[in-house]
């Protein structure tokens, strides 16, 4: 007990905890070169005093706008996000022009800008990013005094973004894996490791690393396809053996849950897959024999190799799997990208949000004494971004790395003069960066706040005196956040996961329905549909472990829920694999009072009461899958707080 008294809460744990990752050390030397590299050319040609040094500045933070924006994925999904955040960037620096002085014009402009990037973060990855920088260098072009025209430095910024484009290209023409090739690869590789652990306490782990593996797999190859007529034909090869790959996964996932060892051969040949993919290079070794005598789950396991052995291993069956994605009506495109703005609530809810905290954000900017109050529309910015997690762990994580960073860079302009000496700290901090971000929104910060000092202070000298109040500045800007983009919105006093939750319910009773009364196709597409929203549903969860009570602990006790929603669709992947080895159907007038309870079970979450107590029958393959059922649904009636029975509407 005594040990226990002194361990930190476990929401503050989660809220401090850093990602493990290894250091990827080709972006960290790409960054340390690339970011400084236009600052450096300008020093070198005019010196740190002469007017040389302002045009490096806005290239630097073009370079880093165009540097930070790509991540892992293929080339085209780089570049665009490049070419998002660079554009946007641009654009937020000619507008942020129409911040300076006072009154209600700059209150009016930053209404219409915030309420554009939110939409904009609606609409894509790309876009979000974009968004994101577009609000960044607003809030920077607004009090950053230069004698450069706005064309002039618009100018620079665009030629820095270049630049760092440049960098992202070359780095992915040398790199000697295609990320495409290895996305499908590491579902192979999850399988081999799932197989292996069967028996074992990583099992569960190994299941959940394969749905992450597949998730990304189907994202990259298929939904983010480049309409190239070369490339396409290659990633919808790559997406047939996807899609040739289904009958394994519901195989080891089947053997899995049912415990049946996997044949070392299997293992193999599902990591020699793994590497015939994503080397582009012949599967080794001779395709598995059948089996016959042998469980269900351990034939469908070799079923689905030989199937996958003959896509990967020969061109015209590649060529016959692929997966051809006809472009949609541009009246199609156009309702999609309604429904994603305008249409979706949360979307008109986050306009609302993001556009009261940037203005109350303005009018701070006005009304206080602080010195650089753009500092507060920066950070109003970027902590309140609708796709990075939490808003109240990105606060605190802010806050407590921007304090962090803010003692690194006033110690840095203490004992550095503003020469070419001032290159190695920004070189060292960028480069940074790619590890950093791997970890945590604080860490991020450590590291990204003494390289922005560093550089504005080079366009706009203020020493090291100004650099307290910027953690002044900070704080204001996170204590707008939390009050006027957290703690008065009712959603997040309400039950955090109810959303997501409803949505795995729903998945699930489309794949019990699909896996019981439909074809093969279907089905695949129904059980990637429901292990996609039960990976949704565990990081909305971890998301907000991270956040004080009473959320994080109501949170918590979502968590035994899931992991029986995940049992029920391992059950019903498990009946799948028995119906093909010979066992008979279902009756479906029982498959369908099973989906009813589903359905009745998500509008029982709906409107916030408990399900009722009857046990639901079933006989056959159906049977594990309505034990599994109901055990979701007691557990829902006795353990998840703030549920009533018999009672509509309530929630603590």
């Amino acid at each position: 007990m005594a040990e226990r008294g002194l361990r930190a809460p476990a929401w503050l744990e989660e809220l401090v905890r850093t990602s493990p990752a290894s250091v990827p050390w080709r972006d960290v030397t790409r960054f340390a070169l690339v970011i400084p590299a236009p600052l450096a050319l300008a020093l070198a040609v005019g010196g740190v005093e002469g007017p040389a040094v302002g045009a490096g500045v806005f290239a630097t933070m073009g370079s880093l706008a165009a540097t930070l924006a790509p991540q892992s994925g293929p080339l085209r999904v780089r570049l665009r996000r490049v070419a998002a955040a660079s554009l946007l960037g641009g654009v937020g620096l000619l507008v942020g022009h129409g911040l300076s002085g006072g009154g209600w014009q700059p209150v009016l402009l930053m209404v219409v800008v915030s309420a554009v990037a939110a939409l904009l973060s609606s609409i894509s990855g790309a876009f979000s990013l974009g968004a994101l920088q577009l609000l960044i260098y607003t809030a920077i072009s607004s009090g950053l005094q230069t004698p450069l025209s706005a064309g002039v430095e618009l100018g620079f910024f665009l030629a820095g973004a270049a630049w760092g484009a440049l960098a992202v290209l070359v780095q992915a023409r040398t790199e000697a894996l295609d990320p495409d090739r290895s996305a499908v690869g590491a579902v192979f590789t999850r399988v081999g490791e799932l197989l292996e652990a069967i028996g074992t306490d990583r099992t569960e782990q190994a299941r959940r690393e394969l749905t992450l593996a597949l998730n990304a797999g189907y994202d990259r190859v298929i939904h983010a396809r480049s309409r190239s007529a070369g490339r396409s034909r290659e990633l919808a090869e790559l997406a047939g053996v996807l899609n040739a790959a289904a009958p394994l996964v519901e195989g080891a996932v089947a053997s899995a849950r049912g415990g049946v060892p996997a044949d070392s051969r299997d293992i193999g040949a599902a990591h020699a897959l793994a590497t015939a993919v994503t080397s582009r290079r012949p599967v080794l070794g001779e395709r598995p024999p059948p089996v016959e005598d042998a469980p269900a789950p351990r034939r469908a396991v070799r079923h689905g190799l030989r199937l996958v052995w003959n896509v990967v291993g020969d061109p015209e069956e590649r060529a016959s799997a692929a997966v051809v994605r006809p472009a949609p009506e541009w009246r199609v495109r156009l309702h999609d990208l309604f429904d994603r703005t305008l249409g979706s609530a949360d979307s008109r809810a986050f306009v609302v949000r993001l556009t009261l905290c940037m203005t109350v954000a303005e009018i701070a900017r006005q009304l206080l004494p602080i010195e650089r109050p753009y500092w507060v529309l920066l950070t109003v910015a970027i902590v309140l971004k609708p796709d990075y997690g939490s808003v109240f762990t990105r606060a605190v994580q802010r806050g407590a790395g921007t304090l962090l960073g803010v003692l690194i860079g006033s110690l840095l302009l203490t004992f550095l003069h503003r020469d070419a000496w001032v290159l190695l700290p920004l070189a060292l901090a960028a480069g940074a960066l790619p590890w950093a971000r791997s970890g945590n929104f604080g860490l991020f910060s450590v590291f990204q706040t003494p390289l922005i000092i560093l550089l504005l202070d080079l366009a706009t000298p203020s020493g090291a005196g100004l650099v307290g109040a910027r953690l002044v500045d900070t704080l204001i800007g996170c204590g707008i956040v939390l009050v006027f983009g957290y703690l008065l919105w009712p959603q997040t006093w309400r039950a955090p996961l109810d959303d997501a939750l409803r949505d795995a319910t729903l998945a699930l009773d489309r794949f019990v329905e699909a896996a019981f009364t439909q074809g093969p196709e279907a089905t695949r597409r129904a059980r990637r549909g429901s292990y996609r929203a039960l990976t949704e549903l565990q990081t909305q969860l971890q998301r907000r472990l991270a956040e004080p009570p009473p959320i994080s602990t109501r949170a918590a006790a979502w968590w035994p829920v899931i992991v029986q929603l995940e049992r029920a669709s391992d059950a019903v992947t498990e009946a799948v694999i028995a119906m093909r080895a010979g066992e008979p159907a279902p009756d479906v007038a029982q498959v369908g009072v099973l989906c009813r309870a589903l359905r009745q079970l998500e509008q029982d979450l709906r409107e916030h009461r408990a399900p009722d107590d009857a046990e639901l029958y079933a006989e056959g393959v159906l049977a594990p899958v309505a034990r599994e059922v109901d055990a979701a649904r007691r557990l829902i009636r006795e353990t998840t707080p703030g549920r009533r029975s018999g009672v509509r509407g309530t929630d603590d």
